[in-house]
């Protein structure tokens, strides 16, 4: 998926691999994506449960930037 910022033109691509790059990183691919939430919201996860959440959450990690970029207003191409 590819993503537009309608104001600049800016494009940045969601990759169906996200999960990989989230399971790899874990909270770091949230902050380098800019979703600061999902980033505080999986670091904290992750020193909750020692680290366990992280086997689960990337799975959601294409639809989270995806709905960020929406949400944002950015349209997808």
């Amino acid at each position: 998926m590819t993503f537009e910022n309608p104001q600049n033109g800016y494009r940045e691509t969601v990759s169906r691999f996200a999960w990989v790059w989230a399971l790899l990183f874990g909270f770091l691919y949230f902050a380098f994506k800019g979703v600061w939430r999902h980033a505080l919201i999986g670091l904290l996860l992750g020193l909750v449960t020692a680290g366990f959440s992280w086997l689960i959450y990337p799975f959601f990690a294409r639809s989270i930037v995806a709905n960020h970029y929406r949400r944002q207003g950015w349209v997808e191409v």
